[in-house]
């Protein structure tokens, strides 16, 4: 793997299985009543986050700490930031203090990867502006492997705020990759410029995609990030593209639903479609937790899968820098 994840594109097929196979032995920790193991012992963290998060910075410091790193919470609210301290002064900081990785969120499209440029230790993109997310797009690829035992030619179709959600557009890039076929469906106002450059199909008409999708990925109509009037209003977006029980059961009967959260209950999904037992959202936010892992170990511990078996117990499982 490379030094730094800013992009889910600069992951290579080998690198992506590498990532979803360690997190998959390492989800075997959070099944055991210590979920700690000792892999990353004396290094240090950086949550550095410039945007409001729940999920993410949570999920983040929760992988670091059960793999024994030490933790540093940084928010812009309340730092020197609000006082004007700019990103490359803050990295700088940063550095003195002997950071080994910098977990960052940012509003600006572009922010991990200057940060790369200022900071000898790994940075992983948590977020920034309408750019990517390539953690999401990993734990959602392991969500999709877990549920459905494949991704090589899996149909998912990505349903809503296109332009606007990093998370479109990583799991295009990454499911791509691993050899799914997306299918973005949105309305016009909601997708990129160039969107026919990516490598997925576009379609406007949810109900001609569902019958032929394994996986549906509801998107948030993020309406914070929303300067214009996309769409007549939100019954209207509701009717055209939110999945209601109606659509839910055009769906074939292996078929999951996916959110990356939060949701717009009854506007972007129904309650009940997203408290249905095909429904994996709880689920994607507890394997976060074990993609990051997987993660931030690749990145700072070991450069093999989390397998292997200790020749002195054949039930114990091992990774390397580490028992699991």
């Amino acid at each position: 793997m490379k030094r730094h994840l800013i992009s889910a594109g600069d992951l290579s097929r080998d690198d992506a299985l590498l990532i979803l196979d360690t997190a998959e032995e390492l989800a075997r920790v959070s099944e055991r009543s210590i979920k700690k193991l000792p892999t990353l012992r004396g290094r240090t963290v950086v949550n550095l986050f410039f945007e409001d998060s729940t999920r993410t910075r949570i999920s983040f410091e929760a992988a670091a700490k059960r793999l024994s790193a030490d933790v540093i919470n940084f928010s812009a609210k309340g730092s020197s930031v609000s006082k004007g301290e700019s990103l490359k002064d803050t990295a700088l900081t940063l550095e003195a203090m002997g950071a080994d990785a910098v977990v960052i969120r940012h509003a600006a499209s572009g922010a991990p990867h200057r940060l790369a440029t200022w900071v000898r230790g790994s940075v992983v993109n948590a977020g920034d502006g309408t750019h990517e997310h390539p953690t999401q797009a990993l734990l959602d690829a392991f969500s999709m492997r877990r549920r459905l035992g494949r991704l090589e030619g899996l149909k998912v179709a990505i349903v809503g705020d296109v332009l606007h959600s990093r998370v479109a557009r990583s799991n295009v890039l990454l499911l791509g990759t691993l050899g799914a076929e997306v299918t973005l469906v949105a309305p016009p106002t909601l997708l990129p410029v160039a969107v026919e450059t990516w490598p997925c199909q576009v379609s406007y008409d949810l109900d001609a995609v569902l019958p032929k999708s394994d996986v549906v990925m509801m998107l948030r109509v993020q309406l914070e990030r929303m300067n214009a009037a996309y769409f007549p209003s939100a019954r209207e977006y509701s009717r055209r593209y939110g999945l209601d029980r109606a659509r839910f059961g055009r769906l074939h009967d292996d078929a999951i639903v996916m959110h990356p959260g939060p949701m717009n209950r009854g506007m972007e999904i129904s309650a009940e479609v997203a408290d249905s037992p095909r429904s994996t959202i709880t689920e994607q936010v507890a394997n976060g937790v074990t993609v990051r892992m997987a993660v931030l170990y690749l990145l700072l511990g070991g450069s093999e899968p989390a397998i292997g078996t200790s020749a002195a117990d054949p039930a114990v499982q091992t990774v390397p820098g580490g028992e699991l």
